[in-house]
């Protein structure tokens, strides 16, 4: 009960910031035990843990959204709500994800491959099935959203079962992109030393700016949209418990919810695709 007790729920919508601080320590935490308890299977129970300790503030989050649509009779105001929500649910997800590439890069290999296991089998399928060939951007485009479709509609279900379910998957979602962001970074810093003779201060930056934008210019946007979907799984389930699903403005709220959700996973994917290859200079399709 201590690590839930340090951020207060109803104050993280003033500070959101601290939910940065709040996503690293969890992180750190729930990283050491992981690794030193249970430490053939530290690759997934770290996230558990992550979760776990994530559990009383996100729970008290969904009801008090839940109680708003039945407070407020136009969607504005609630939608200015969850905006504060999403807000600092974004800096959580910045928070897991900074301090598990943070680990990626510094922790020495033989902890990073324990930590990372399940992550790194997920991130050689994924980069093994690299689009190739005569492959269109529009085609591209399409398979990336129509996986991200996928994601989105599991964070639903998960949060509409399990009330903070899509947590789970977020959480995943930040050690794949601290894994891919970690391994990019380790790679082009080993270039630059190549090509210099020598790793400089100024190829130091230049990897990490390169990761750092390479993943989070359209992922923090697609996390968003995760976060929503998720938001909208949790009241529906929390309105259907207490039998509120029918009143006011709590079903059409999380159908409005989930249509920007939708809406910010298509600009992210078009982000992903025509943008950010020109703003960081590498090749979507080889």
């Amino acid at each position: 009960m201590v690590l839930e007790a340090l951020f207060n729920p109803f104050e993280l919508k003033k500070k959101p910031w601290e939910m940065f601080f709040a996503g690293g320590l969890y992180t750190i935490v729930g990283m050491f035990l992981a690794f030193m308890v249970f430490k053939e299977q530290a690759s997934i129970v770290s996230l558990f843990l992550i979760v776990l300790a994530t559990v009383p503030v996100m729970y008290t989050t969904i009801v008090n959204e839940e109680k708003l649509d039945l407070k407020y009779k136009k969607e504005w105001p609630v939608l200015k709500e969850h905006t504060k929500v999403l807000l600092f649910l974004c800096f959580f997800f910045l928070g897991v994800a900074a301090t598990m590439t943070l680990a990626y890069i510094f922790l020495p290999g033989s902890a990073v491959n324990t930590l990372f296991a399940t992550q790194h089998i997920s991130f050689g399928r994924t980069t093994g099935q690299m689009i190739t060939g005569n492959a269109t951007l529009t085609e591209v485009f399409l398979r990336i959203l129509v996986n991200n479709m996928r994601v989105l509609f599991f964070s639903i279900v998960l949060s509409f079962l399990y009330g903070i379910g899509s947590i789970f998957i977020l959480t995943w979602n930040a050690s794949i992109i601290a894994v891919a962001t970690g391994y990019l970074f380790k790679t082009k810093l080993a270039s630059a030393a190549v090509a210099m003779g020598l790793t400089s201060i100024s190829a130091y930056f230049n990897a990490a700016s390169f990761s750092f934008f390479r993943y989070m210019t359209h992922g923090l946007l697609e996390m968003a949209a995760y976060f929503a979907a998720g938001l909208a799984g949790g009241i529906i389930s929390v309105a259907l418990i207490k039998r509120n699903l029918g009143r006011d403005m709590v079903l059409s709220d999380s159908l409005i919810l989930i249509l920007i959700s939708l809406i910010m996973l298509i600009v992210a994917g078009i982000i992903e695709v025509y943008i950010t290859p020109g703003l960081v200079g590498y090749k979507l399709i080889k």
